[in-house]
């Protein structure tokens, strides 16, 4: 018999004590004894828990797609039925095929009992193609084991996928947008385009002379490694070379030289084999790790997306707005309803502040050479050219691309890191031209004077009283250089500076000189000067460069006298990006004022203005009262203009006045790095081009002065004349005007445009 079937009884036991005489009668017993209380009634009674919360639990943790706790939470009915592989999987591609980026629930009403309970929630998935789809749904739950656990079936994502119902997305994607220089030109676009390859035993002696010049001249690799390429090839093995677009090469083909073997192919083309590579970036599919980031969004999962560089900056604005309508569809394949849909829209161009020419021509310029180049117009901060080098050929990413398979492990695996934005990501000691820096804090300090005179020597002894080894000045490397050679130290590059001012100090780039500047200021109290100097001009830290990733460099306050003389001429722990080194050589040619660098001109969609136009963004000023900056100025055209400026040889006949700073940084391995900085002053003569600042580094090449100087003036020449009127003198730059001497001046020098 059930508990509850006593009640009745115990209460007609109460009634009849309360009516029983309280002593004797009748018999003369009473009908319960007085001397034996009755024993008092226990009930207990168990709480079920709360099924809200078992459900809030749930949703959750589905708001996190933390499908394990979520699985944790069903019934073991429920657990029996489906696995949490496969119960993952249904939440996981219901998600990824509504392309629910978010997830918004709320919990609402409940009914309970004993080991039952009903719970409604409303859900509200938030989609990047179908907008809002929300449901109110009932939840039920059993009780085990005194938690709430819920009985669960595909219902429960969706109501629409009871019976074994499935969601499927028919995609609309747009073609994705071109990427252009800032003058319309096409750096990325979609194009029929060609693997070429060398099949060795098809050629002969003289097509094989036509062929390797030809291409040399096409793909921009030296006849040299193009023989290398195929040396040890068998005769009828294919050699790849590289690519290139019908109109690259049409003029190849109408010669129809033996030995060439070319795969026609249509593709996303980066034209040129490459055009600012680093910076503009390539395309790769979705990795399978990313699938479902890029489902979520709206994507189908096959596409190609951005993997760097602008590619990858600019996804939102190249992938266009992905259109869909989302199905639900039975176990047979039939549609069964229609939840949602939304239109395409087309992707958007963007537009580089590079210039195409300009680019392709320092890219020239630093070719074969590990390093990097950057200009910057001095008075914006549009970057007009950044190349980095090696460079790569973005193409042979494409599985299209017939050359694919044979050169895209060699990019990989290449030790010289030829995907590395070295203009952007490389960190560098910036040697000499750093004196820019401590010539600016010695001034400012007020322990140097214009006028403060220093006799540099070859040796700098002041160390050794703190432990210090003596130092000696980049002239004395020189006198020892030919002296090696069987020469005399009589030149003015190798014979000691003499006595000179602090603007001739920079002037002749005086090491001896900058270590007092360093030494003084340290012991002095101010040991912060420089490297607080360093900074207020934007070393040491990010530029806030738009569309690529960069590097933030390293400027420590010295902690001793040797580390503060090591600061003083950019070694020791100082180490920069090219990039913010451009920043600050043009915030010193425009007067004072650092701007952040901008690789975007505008982005333009296919119909109406512009969604964004470049603007100069100012983002600080060079702490140096105006005389100061003055002084600087001068100092840096001295030392292009003053027959004893360390740059004054390289840049004689050069027509555009400019003003810069040579500078050779140890490495620590190997030949020191070649550095040299300047911008121009073009205002002084008839042009409308805007004033540019350029940056060279080459690395572990030796000094500045003789290596980045030349390349510094063949990018220069290049931005007012179209191309380099003058050959450096360890070889011409891309396809030049007529050689001349080194050192010397072209025989017809164009006038600036």
């Amino acid at each position: 018999m059930r508990p509850i079937r006593w009640l009745p009884l115990i209460l007609m036991l109460f009634v009849f004590a309360a009516c029983a005489p309280k002593s004797g009668g009748g018999s003369g017993l009473p009908f319960f004894s007085t001397a034996t209380p009755l024993p008092t009634a226990q009930v207990s009674i168990t709480h079920a828990p709360d099924a809200q919360a078992a459900m809030r639990r749930f949703l959750e943790a589905l708001k996190t797609g933390d499908y394990a706790t979520m699985y944790s939470l069903l019934s073991k009915d429920s657990q029996a039925a489906v696995t949490q592989d496969v119960f993952s999987k249904k939440y996981n591609d219901a998600l990824n095929t509504m392309s629910a980026n978010k997830l918004d629930y709320e919990v609402l009403t409940q009914l309970l009992s004993p080991s039952l309970a009903q719970v409604g929630f409303r859900v509200i998935y938030r989609t990047a193609l179908v907008g809002d789809i929300q449901r109110d749904m009932i939840a039920r739950f059993n009780l085990e084991a005194g938690e709430w656990r819920l009985q669960w079936d595909d219902s429960l994502i969706l109501p629409e996928l009871a019976g074994g119902n499935v969601l499927k997305m028919d995609y609309q994607i747009p073609a994705r947008g071109n990427i252009y220089d800032r003058n319309g030109l096409p750096i990325v676009g979609q194009s029929d385009a060609y693997a070429l390859g060398i099949t060795p035993g098809q050629m002969t002696p003289k097509s094989e002379v036509a062929l390797v010049s030809q291409l040399s001249k096409l793909c921009g690799i030296t006849q040299d490694e193009i023989k290398a390429r195929y040396a040890s090839a068998a005769p009828d093995w294919y050699v790849a070379i590289c690519d290139a677009s019908t109109d690259e090469v049409k003029g190849v083909l109408d010669l129809g030289i033996g030995g060439l073997t070319v795969t026609p192919y249509t593709s996303r083309f980066y034209f040129n084999q490459g055009i600012a590579s680093q910076t503009v970036g390539y395309t790769l599919s979705i990795d399978p790790a990313q699938v479902d980031e890029y489902r979520r969004k709206g994507y189908r999962g096959d596409e190609r997306i951005g993997q760097a560089g602008v590619e990858k900056s600019m996804e939102s604005y190249l992938a266009g707005t992905h259109g869909g309508t989302l199905w639900v569809v039975d176990p047979n394949g039939n549609l069964v309803a229609k939840l949602g849909e939304s239109q395409p829209k087309p992707a958007d161009s963007v537009y580089l502040t590079i210039d195409r020419n300009l680019q392709y021509y320092t890219q020239l310029a630093i070719r074969g050479f590990k390093g990097a180049a950057v200009v910057i117009e001095r008075d914006t901060g549009r970057i007009l050219a950044m190349a980095s080098s090696p460079s790569y050929d973005q193409n042979v990413f494409d599985p299209n691309n017939f050359n694919n398979g044979y050169l895209v492990g060699d990019l990989l695996n290449s030790q010289d890191q030829p995907l590395l934005n070295r203009a952007a990501q490389g960190q560098y000691p910036l040697g000499s031209v750093f004196k820019v820096v401590t010539f600016s804090a010695g001034l400012e300090s007020g322990l140097y004077l214009p006028e403060t005179t220093y006799n540099c020597q070859y040796e700098f002894t002041e160390l050794q009283q703190y432990g210090g080894q003596i130092l000696y000045d980049w002239t004395w490397q020189y006198c020892q250089d030919r002296l090696a050679a069987g020469k005399q130290c009589d030149t003015q590059s190798s014979t000691p500076s003499g006595l000179l001012t602090l603007p001739e100090g920079l002037m002749r780039s005086c090491n001896p000189y900058f270590w007092r500047i360093g030494l003084d200021l340290y012991n002095n109290n101010r040991a912060g000067d420089i490297a607080n100097m360093a900074r207020a001009f934007g070393l040491g830290a990010p530029t806030g460069i738009d569309a690529v990733a960069e590097a933030s460099g390293n400027i420590d306050i010295p902690t001793n006298p040797i580390d503060a003389t090591n600061q003083a001429i950019g070694q020791g722990t100082v180490t920069v990006t090219p990039l913010q080194v451009a920043r600050m050589i043009a915030a010193i040619g425009n007067g004072g004022t650092l701007y952040r660098p901008q690789l975007i001109e505008k982005i333009q969609p296919v119909d109406g203005s512009p969604l964004t136009v470049f603007k100069p963004e100012a983002a600080g000023t060079l702490p140096l009262r105006p005389d100061n900056l003055k002084l600087l100025q001068d100092a840096m055209r001295s030392v292009i203009n003053d027959p004893r400026g360390t740059a004054y040889f390289r840049m004689i006949g050069l027509q555009i006045p400019v003003a810069g700073k040579t500078g050779t940084a140890e490495s620590g391995n190997g030949k020191s790095h070649a550095w040299f900085a300047g911008y121009t002053l073009a205002n002084e003569q008839d042009t409308t081009l805007p004033n540019i600042a350029v940056v060279v580094i080459l690395e572990n090449q030796g000094q500045g002065s003789d290596w980045a100087a030349p390349l510094f003036r063949a990018i220069v020449e290049t931005y007012y004349y179209g191309q380099p009127p003058t050959v450096p003198w360890f070889g011409p730059i891309g396809n030049p005007y007529t050689p001349t001497p080194i050192g010397g001046i072209p025989t017809k020098t164009p006038k600036p445009k």
